[in-house]
């Protein structure tokens, strides 16, 4: 039994995510959804790539230098 595609999990939460709303305006709603998938796709696809930098960004199709700053940005390199 296979996985339902990627977009069928994402719009079945952001159903969910206005349920829970309840009634209540959704405010900002792109920017949340990018920062609550952009730190989880970077995770699994550094560890795919075995944490080549220059592989990793080739798979997502960004520039090095654009994955390092995104990196950087939710904490995903070493200190």
């Amino acid at each position: 039994m296979s996985a339902p595609p990627l977009s069928d999990c994402v719009k079945a939460n952001i159903e969910a995510y206005f349920n829970d709303l309840d009634g209540t305006e959704p405010a900002h709603m792109h920017d949340m959804l990018m920062r609550a998938v952009e730190k989880p796709l970077l995770e699994v696809v550094m560890a795919r790539a075995q944490h080549n930098q220059s592989r990793a960004a080739q798979w997502l199709g960004l520039n090095r230098n654009t994955l390092r700053k995104k990196l950087l940005e939710h904490g995903l390199l070493p200190d």
